[in-house]
């Protein structure tokens, strides 16, 4: 009886940790096979643990190039989607104006429109344009496509905001830009970054808009999803693991610095 009501009161935490470790096995996975030596082209059978694809990650040939690619559109498209995406989201919740309903309607279409549908609705708008598919065109459809994401979530974070703040800076004699700067960046400041962070993750490992709309110019994605054709080099693990562990790096250090902050204030 007594195991029984210890599983009971612990139920929650238990789900949510099986749940976890279900969600984090793919990363295991990869991480596991980054370390495989394998026999033939396709990396799926554990063979002999080796540190060569470690070692010369870049061993395999336009594999290093379709990275730097697939970052350099990440970036850019992160810059551009958060950018607009904040302007946006602080017009649809500081200013009424006309349509302004449509407007807030329109931002979700991206996110429940099924990408195929976005993919070759781009590719034609491009092909009616005279556009030359490659690099430019991708990061115009990330950016568009990553839009929705940054609103989203700046959105709610700037909803969330007590207004009197802002009026009391002003009332300090603070001017429009010291406001903003001194006050409400820092305010939306965690909205703005969760929907960079989200836009970053959602244009490197997008294949198929991209796919449609790249032309000649070979991103990671469209490299992997190639490379899976004839063989599976350890060295795609070997990023993927990176990638990972970059992205739990990045959660940690912001864990550390929020935590730090709140016994400051404390």
């Amino acid at each position: 009886m007594a195991v029984v009501r210890w599983f009971k009161r612990h139920f929650v935490v238990i789900a949510g940790l099986l749940t976890l470790g279900y969600l984090l096995l793919p990363n295991v996975i990869v991480t596991v096979f980054s370390f495989n030596k394998p026999k033939g082209r396709f990396n799926y059978e554990w063979q002999k643990f080796s540190l060569d694809a470690w070692k010369q990650p870049c061993g395999v040939a336009d594999m290093c190039g379709s990275l730097s690619i697939s970052l350099q559109i990440a970036v850019w498209a992160t810059i551009g989607a958060t950018v607009l995406g904040t302007m946006i989201a602080f017009a649809l919740v500081r200013y009424r104006f006309r349509a302004r309903g449509a407007v807030n309607s329109l931002i979700f279409l991206p996110m429940a429109m099924p990408e195929v549908v976005m993919a070759a609705s781009l590719l034609t708008l491009f092909l009616n344009m005279g556009a030359q598919l490659g690099f430019y065109t991708i990061l115009i459809a990330h950016i568009m496509f990553c839009l929705s994401f940054v609103v989203t979530a700046v959105k709610a974070r700037v909803m969330s905001m007590d207004p009197r703040l802002e009026e009391a800076a002003r009332d300090l004699y603070a001017g429009p830009v010291q406001t903003f700067v001194r006050v409400t960046l820092p305010i939306a400041a965690p909205g703005i970054a969760a929907g960079a962070l989200l836009s970053f993750a959602l244009s490197f490992d997008d294949f198929i808009i991209t796919n449609f709309n790249a032309g000649s110019t070979v991103t990671f994605p469209m490299f992997v999803w190639g490379s899976a054709q004839r063989g599976t080099p350890v060295q795609i693990n070997v990023i993927g693991t990176a990638m990972f562990l970059v992205a739990v790096l990045l959660v940690l250090a912001s864990m550390v610095i929020t935590n730090r902050r709140n016994k400051v204030k404390a």
